[in-house]
């Protein structure tokens, strides 16, 4: 149950075969948490890594808050990623394994707090990309037929 969703990483589904997806809290400070309520986040390049036997989600840029003066955060810094260490193990193995990366797929709101969605991404190749497109112009066409089948009776 996912409530509002504040940024989606559409490129990442174009990229990546996403193998598995997971939901993670974030860490934030006061005036992050404002920015992305306002929608002013960015996940196009993040990924996440382990250091420290903590995971942190690196690249992701939240844009800094207007009213925040000199308590305004770094719009690129480092976010802690909330999991259970064993959970950290077995993703960062299962991101290993697959010869992958943790990609955030979306932000969004749940009962209040700020989650992640991480995929376990393996890259695709320019024709994977290719086919994926022309798949999803077949579709689309099909679906076009339909509907004027649908209509014209």
């Amino acid at each position: 149950m996912q409530g509002k969703v504040y940024a989606s990483n559409r490129k990442a589904f174009h990229d990546y075969h996403i193998l598995e997806q997971v939901e993670a809290g974030l860490a934030l400070h006061g005036t992050e948490v404002k920015s992305v309520r306002a929608g002013r986040v960015n996940l196009r390049d993040a990924y996440a890594r382990v250091q420290g036997g903590e995971m942190w989600l690196m690249n992701a840029h939240v844009a800094p808050y207007d009213q925040g003066n000199r308590w305004n955060h770094e719009p690129l810094r480092p976010r802690k990623l909330l999991l259970h260490r064993t959970e950290i193990l077995r993703l960062s193995g299962e991101a290993q394994k697959a010869g992958g990366t943790l990609v955030p797929l979306s932000l969004y709101d749940k009962r209040g707090n700020i989650k992640v969605e991480l995929g376990i991404a393996k890259g695709k190749r320019q024709y994977d990309k290719r086919e994926s497109i022309a798949k999803r112009d077949a579709q689309r066409d099909v679906d076009r037929a339909l509907r004027e089948h649908e209509r014209d009776r």
